[in-house]
C-alpha cells in the first residue's frame, strides 16, 4: 500500500511519506515524553471513509468494538450508556446518533494492518534509537458525532492520533504528575482496572488544549491522561500505538507498586523514561508466577 508521487511523465519517482520532513523533524525533538502536533497527508484514504468503516465494524469481534453516547461529561464515572443503535448503524449515521465510537485492534484486518505498519516505519528511525522497537504495534479508530466527548483517561501506549475529518480539541495533561492522575489509578489500572479518570474542575486550568483539524495529528505520551471534545461536525480519527520495553517496564513497576501498597506500604512512584523500573518490574514478573499474589 505504498504511497508514490508521479513526474510530469506519470511516472513514479518514489514513495511519497505520510509523515512530511517537518512533522518527523518534531517527532524526532519531543519523543516520547513531549506531546506536541504534526501533520499527515492521510486524509483521503479509500479505508477510512464511513462505508468502509461500518464494513470493517461489522466484521470484528465485539471484544473490539465499543460505542457510547456521546453527551457525557469530561468525568463521567464508569462507562456511559449505549444509544440503541448497532455499530453499524452508529457509524452510518454518525451525523445523528449522538455517539461516540472506537474500533480496537484494526489491524486485525490485513489491509489496516499494512496500514499501520507503512506509518509505524516513517517514524522508526527516530522511535528506536530512543525507546528501542516499536512492540505490540496496534490501531484505533475514533469516529464522533457533532459535540461528543471523551471523558478524562489514560492509555499505556506510546500514541499518534490522526485527525481525518472534523474537528476536535483534546487537553493533555502532564504524564507522570500526581496532580492529575493519582498512582493508586496508576496502580488500578496495571492491575485491571477502568482507564477513566476522576476529574476536578481546577485541573481545566493546567491542561494543553490541541486543535485538530483533517491532516492534523497529535502525539500522546504514555500514561499522559487526556480528554476529548469533538467539534459541531462528525469526526473520523486514526490512531496508531505502540508499546516500548520502558512501557512495559512502567506498567510492571505499577503493578508491583499496587501489591507493596496491599501489604501495608508506601512505595515510590515509578520513574518516568529515561529513568527505567528494572528492579520493580522484574519483582511484578515474578510474583505473576505465584497464584494469587497480584
Amino acid at each position: 500500500m505504498s504511497h508514490y508521487v508521479g513526474n510530469l511523465q506519470g511516472r513514479s519517482v518514489g514513495p511519497k511519506q505520510i509523515f512530511p520532513a517537518r512533522s518527523r523533524a518534531y517527532f524526532a525533538s519531543s519523543y516520547p515524553e513531549g506531546p506536541h502536533k504534526l501533520t499527515h497527508d492521510l486524509s483521503r484514504h479509500p479505508l477510512l471513509e464511513l462505508d468502509a468503516l461500518a464494513m470493517l465494524a461489522e466484521s470484528l469481534p465485539a471484544t473490539s468494538v465499543e460505542y457510547n453516547r456521546g453527551d457525557v461529561t469530561i468525568g463521567v464515572t464508569g462507562k456511559p450508556e449505549g444509544t440503541g443503535l448497532s455499530i453499524g448503524q452508529t457509524i452510518r449515521e454518525i451525523d445523528s446518533a449522538n455517539s461516540w465510537a472506537v474500533l480496537k485492534n484494526v489491524e486485525q484486518n490485513p489491509a489496516y494492518a499494512a496500514l499501520l505498519h507503512e506509518l509505524l516505519n516513517e517514524l522508526r528511525e527516530v522511535i528506536e534509537p530512543l525507546t528501542g522497537p516499536p512492540l505490540t504495534p496496534q490501531s484505533f479508530i475514533f469516529v464522533s458525532s457533532p459535540d461528543a466527548v471523551t471523558p478524562y483517561h489514560f492509555d499505556p501506549e506510546h500514541n499518534i492520533l490522526m485527525q481525518l475529518r472534523g474537528h476536535k480539541q483534546m487537553t493533555v495533561y502532564p504524564a507522570g504528575d500526581g496532580r492529575f492522575a493519582r498512582d493508586t489509578l496508576h496502580e488500578s489500572y496495571h492491575t485491571g482496572g477502568a482507564r477513566e479518570l476522576s476529574w476536578q474542575d481546577s485541573f481545566s486550568n493546567y491542561g494543553m488544549a490541541y486543535c485538530l483539524d483533517p491532516g492534523d495529528a497529535l502525539y500522546v505520551p504514555v500514561m499522559a491522561p487526556h480528554f476529548v471534545k469533538n467539534g459541531p461536525h462528525p469526526s473520523i480519527s486514526l490512531s496508531i500505538t505502540w508499546r516500548s520495553k520502558w512501557s512495559y517496564e512502567e506498567a510492571d513497576a505499577r503493578a508491583f507498586n499496587h501489591l507493596l501498597r496491599k501489604r501495608g506500604m508506601d512505595p515510590k512512584p515509578t520513574r518516568r523514561w529515561p529513568r527505567r523500573n528494572r528492579l520493580k518490574a522484574l519483582g511484578c514478573r515474578v510474583a505473576r508466577r505465584i497464584p494469587g499474589l497480584l
